[in-house]
């Protein structure tokens, strides 16, 4: 493993990006908090303070939802047309502004910047892609069974949306959310994560520069995330929640949902298997966990969060695995040449640190990373475990860093109910090169997504979730625009 150190971003450049941020609240045009309150935003490679941006209240979240609310109408009855030029003007703005958010997405979250510009493509093509399906949202026109009425359904907007984005993706969840909601003809109060909140204001002012009308989106940040979400969750006005985060935060969320019987989407907790056969393409496999596991430095739900290794190939996998993951180059993600940056804060780390101490006390074997790295920041190396035993808490816990446990397995039906060993089931992967075996184990698999020799499974064009403790309902697709959308139904007499 390299470890780098140096920053090559100059100064003023940092300034000039961070002087673009909007620092206030984005309630119908920009304000500030309801007392004037503010909290800083760490860069977590260094931990120097990089802006300081209004800290909302109950009473800014219920402004924001007042100006969505008067703002839901005229959005509504917007053509669809009209809302897709919108979005493509926006999506246009994003890719002009790449290296501007790319630069911000690695001060404030600390992935490299190579990773932020892919965030950046990849958050501009949700803009995109719901720009064209504004104007392809159908119903259908039948006659009834009996021939006596016809029966028309149409699409039509839910109403006004809370839209919760986690920290480790901070534009591509803003956008997945945002994109299909607009281009529904519904309106948003968007309310980012604390740790990484600076990305979605600088997102806001472009999609308003965009022709974004006033009240259709609005932004509250806030350090008390439950005093802005509960009160809205419990007023009749909203109508839909879209959360992407922990699931013990989504489950509050549902229950909340419940007084206003609100609709939810909620993209929650993953423990992805990575399944690798002895029949796999070892170098595939070998490029293909390093991705699923180092992506974004472990930070994503749909990490490879345990490696299963058939026993014919393991050994020779673990070598190359090995040394794959010790040749990673580690450091602030301003650097040319790291792969993995900084984790987002010390609860991380410390969590990285306790989950290898247990691991290893009970019988796993480390054999790559493991120590603390000697250097400012919040960083931990990319670590490999062998031989990790049933009932280690790595097995069973989300990890959200660069650590791989390995275990290994014997036929096929045991990698199976490995992998079903959770009360999660967001992503999984597969490596194998008999076409059989990886339809019928994705079949198996309790997840809503499998990769099937990639390690990639993210795309704006399919349908993202999971099922189980992983959450409810799809992002991305056209199953994602959906979930922004009731059906109503029109009986005509045909006579």
């Amino acid at each position: 493993m390299t470890i780098l150190d140096i920053h090559d971003i100059p100064a003023q450049r940092r300034a000039d990006v961070l002087e673009q941020v909007p620092t206030g609240l984005l309630i119908g045009s920009w304000r500030s908090a309801e007392h004037g309150d503010a909290f800083p935003v760490h860069d977590p490679a260094t931990g120097a303070e990089l802006l300081q941006i209004a800290d909302g209240t109950t009473a800014d979240a219920l402004a924001a939802l007042d100006a969505a609310v008067d703002a839901a109408p005229a959005w509504a009855a917007t053509s669809p047309r009209k809302r897709s030029e919108v979005l493509r003007r926006a999506y246009e703005a994003l890719m002009a502004r790449t290296e501007d958010l790319a630069l911000l997405i690695t001060l404030e979250m600390g992935k490299p910047l190579d990773e932020s510009r892919t965030e950046v493509a990849y958050a501009a093509d949700f803009v995109r892609w719901y720009a064209e399906e504004a104007v392809r949202l159908d119903g259908r026109h039948t006659a009834s069974p009996d021939g006596g009425s016809r029966i028309i359904t149409s699409p039509q907007p839910v109403g006004p949306c809370l839209l919760i984005t986690p920290w480790n993706f901070p534009l591509a969840m803003g956008t997945r959310k945002i994109a299909p909601a607009l281009a529904a003809g519904c309106t948003v109060v968007l309310k980012p994560a604390a740790l990484t909140p600076l990305t979605s204001l600088l997102m806001a002012q472009i999609l308003l520069d965009a022709g974004v009308p006033e009240g259709v989106l609005n932004v509250i940040t806030t350090t008390n995330p439950g005093a802005v979400s509960a009160p809205l969750m419990a007023d009749a006005r909203l109508r839909k929640v879209s959360f992407t985060g922990s699931t013990a935060v989504g489950q509050r969320l549902v229950e909340q949902s419940a007084s206003q019987l609100v609709r939810t989407s909620m993209e929650l907790g993953g423990n992805a298997p990575l399944i690798i056969f002895d029949d796999a393409d070892l170098e595939r496999a070998v490029r293909g966990a390093v991705i699923a596991k180092l992506r974004n430095g472990g930070q994503s739900c749909v990490a490879a969060n345990r490696i299963l290794v058939q026993e014919g190939i393991a050994d020779e996998f673990v070598a190359r695995f090995q040394r794959a993951m010790a040749a990673v180059e580690v450091g602030p993600g301003t650097q040319a040449g790291v792969a993995v940056g900084p984790l987002i804060d010390d609860r991380a780390v410390k969590k990285c640190s306790e989950l290898v101490t247990d691991a290893v006390v009970r019988g796993a074997k480390l054999v790559a990373g493991g120590d603390p790295l000697p250097m400012p920041g919040h960083f931990y190396p990319p670590t490999v475990l062998d031989h990790v035993p049933a009932g280690a808490r790595i097995l069973d816990e989300e990890i959200f860093g660069p650590v791989a446990p390995i275990v290994r397995f014997g036929p096929e039906a045991e990698a199976v109910a490995l992998a079903n060993a959770t009360p999660f089931g967001l992503a999984a992967y597969v490596f194998t090169e008999n076409l059989d075996r990886a339809l019928r184990v994705s079949d198996a698999l309790e997840t809503g997504m499998v990769g099937i020799n990639q390690g990639i499974v993210s795309n704006v064009a399919a349908p993202f979730g999971g099922v189980k403790h992983s959450g409810l309902g799809r992002e991305g697709g056209h199953e994602g625009i959906e979930e922004y959308l009731e059906t109503k139904y029109l009986a005509v007499n045909k006579s």
